[in-house]
């Protein structure tokens, strides 16, 4: 179900649609000669009372901002008889509000998405025909069936069936798992071209997919509001503004010089040039393909000091090869791969596909097997053209026969698997999900040219493979074999401490994603991913990493100019008029042309730089 609009972000919509209204309205009436501010008053009372209401209330509380200034700015419009200029401070306080809050819901999306991706119902296999039940209604032990390209609804192990499932979404490994009797199943991955019947190991609530929800639920519950910049400027220009103005009126006593002061004082600036240069640099960074979702990112990157990287499609392509097959005795590489190949095809092991890719490069032809057996803990046995043929792992090859030992080559980092043919020791094949060809380029620039200070690799895949890419791009600090919940907590403590980059693109990233003070998720896989990121990098590319790291820097310096600049000029002619030279029109007039050079300021972000990237 499509979460509902909250009240107070309703309100905001009406009024900056209401005061859009008046305005049009005043517009059209004063081109055709009629009386035009009766639109206006309209627009001040609905919209304008009950901002002005509003912050009058955060000024008891002493709570000083941009915002309390535009409601003093209101009040001053209407007693100076400005009627438009007040209709529109209102529009610009309302609109802005309304943008600020529909970017903080954003990540009650990710609940959607992940919702939408988990079917309503399952199929329950009884007597041999199949009969549909709500999601709820599945009980430990019901035979299940999972049709061709469907969402696996709960955890099991199938019983019946052979295929394969896409659970990348789930578990960030890079493979597509080959699934046969025995094979356990996890929910939410995706089945592929076979039906599969699996027997409920878990109930729904308790299965993986559940469980990756209830965490970005709790996430999203305890993710921090971001400060917006223009609330930390206000909070120094609103006190300034309003002293000089009650100095003036105390030292003249003329309170027109109070009026004219909050005149020049109004901070369109603030209201304006920042939000400019903000949707400025959303357009720029659509143009090179990076996704803004939320707004806030572009004020806060430039400050996070840690970043944290996602292994799989983050930092790696995602793509497993055959990178050595080394023999022993009489066995060609060749040969090897011709059996492991052949024996592969009828695997789940993750690794299958890049066997059996090497095979077909190679040229080799697949044999026919038999008497193929892969039980959990025991590897993948079978008998190829009349050879008994065993895929299994360096530890228990050499629990069950010690003399192999010394015949296999050094441990190295990354993925292997050790072939024995006929009870011997034949191969040790290795593979490796190569790291991108900029990772260390990239990895190295991080700290002399954007001022990170910890660099961290977060992985749920095994120790050695994740050593093995941190040591290729230079990261020492190293955490292998995170759940989602430890990738939670981890990135929750390394917040505490300082601002952080979460980049990762797997739905087991998601919670990561909506802890971190900017998510970065990459590529268009995961709808789950993309809703709990604040960017979305649409090519995977760390270049565009390194670019939005630029664009964020560059809105944070031009909204910075745009906004302290107009400021400065601000306080020069409210000094002006605390001393009687800007009178309360000429003062209007000089704080339009100070908006307008801020304004075209601020459209510099959304020009493209000569360089973009410094890597």
């Amino acid at each position: 179900m499509k979460p509902s609009r909250p009240l107070w972000l309703t309100a905001e919509l009406g009024i900056a649609s209401g005061s859009l209204l008046a305005i049009a309205s005043h517009l059209v009436l004063r081109g055709a000669g009629l009386p035009a501010d009766l639109p206006l008053f309209f627009g001040l009372a609905l919209g304008g009372g009950p901002l002005v209401w509003t912050l009058a209330g955060k000024a008891c509380r002493l709570e000083f901002s941009s915002d309390l200034l535009a409601g003093l700015s209101i009040v001053t419009a209407v007693i100076l008889h400005e009627y438009l200029a007040g209709t529109l401070v209102v529009l610009m306080l309302s609109g802005g509000q309304a943008l600020e809050g529909f970017a903080v819901r954003r990540a009650s999306s990710a609940l959607l998405a992940l919702s939408k991706r988990m079917p309503s119902v399952a199929h329950r296999k009884e007597n041999g025909t199949l009969a549909d039940l709500p999601l709820d209604q599945v009980r430990i032990g019901d035979l299940l069936v999972v049709l061709p390209h469907e969402t696996c609804p709960v955890d099991g192990v199938v019983v019946e069936g052979r295929g394969s499932m896409d659970e990348s979404y789930l578990t960030g490994e890079p493979y597509v798992l080959s699934k046969s009797v025995g094979s356990m199943v996890l929910s939410g991955a995706i089945n592929g071209e076979g039906a599969l019947t699996i027997r409920a190991e878990k109930a729904v609530a308790d299965s993986r997919y559940a469980k990756i929800m209830e965490v970005m639920r709790e996430s999203e519950q305890r993710r921090p509001k971001l400060r917006r910049l223009g609330d930390q400027l206000g909070a120094f220009y609103t006190p300034v503004a309003v002293g000089i103005a009650l100095a003036a009126w105390t030292v003249s006593a003329d309170p027109m010089r109070f009026l004219a002061v909050l005149v020049v004082a109004t901070p369109c600036p603030l209201l304006i040039a920042i939000p400019v240069a903000i949707i400025g640099s959303i357009s720029l960074a659509a143009r090179r393909g990076i996704i803004i979702k939320d707004p806030a990112v572009l004020e806060k990157i430039d400050t996070c000091h840690t970043a944290i990287f996602d292994k799989t499609g983050t930092l790696t392509y995602g793509e497993p090869h055959v990178t050595e097959i080394l023999t022993d005795g009489p066995f060609t590489p060749d040969e090897v791969l011709t059996h492991v190949a052949s024996l592969e095809r009828y695997s789940r092991h993750p690794l299958s596909a890049a066997v059996i890719k090497a095979s077909a490069a190679a040229g080799l032809p697949l044999r026919e097997a038999s008497e193929v057996s892969e039980r959990a803990g025991e590897g993948l046995k079978g008998c190829i053209g009349g050879r008994k043929v065993e895929v299994t792992s360096r530890k228990k090859c050499v629990a069950g026969r010690p003399e192999t030992a010394s015949r296999m080559p050094e441990v190295s980092g990354g993925l292997e698997c050790v072939i024995l043919i006929d009870d011997h020791y034949a191969a040790t094949i290795r593979f490796r999900d190569e790291p991108r060809a900029e990772g260390q380029a990239f990895i190295r620039h991080l700290r002399p040219n954007h001022g990170f200070r910890r660099i961290l690799l977060v992985s749920g895949d095994r120790e050695s493979e994740v050593r093995y890419l941190a040591t290729k791009v230079g990261i020492a600090d190293v955490h292998a074999s995170q759940s989602p919940e430890q990738k939670l907590a981890l990135v929750r403590e390394e917040t505490a401490r300082d601002g952080t980059v979460f980049m990762g693109d797997g739905i087991n990233d998601a919670p990561a994603l909506t802890a971190a003070t900017v998510g970065i998720a990459f590529g268009q896989a995961s709808d789950v991913t993309a809703e709990a990121a604040g960017v979305v990098v649409l090519d995977s590319s760390l270049q565009r990493v390194d670019e939005i790291l630029h664009i964020g820097r560059r809105m944070r310096r031009i909204a910075l100019e745009s906004a302290v600049g107009g400021m400065l000029f601000s306080v020069g002619g409210m000094m002006l008029a605390a001393v009687g030279l800007l009178p309360p029109v000429a003062g209007a007039l000089a704080q339009e042309l100070i908006d307008v050079l801020a304004v075209i300021n601020a459209l510099r972000a959304s020009l493209t730089p000569r360089v973009l990237t410094d890597y």
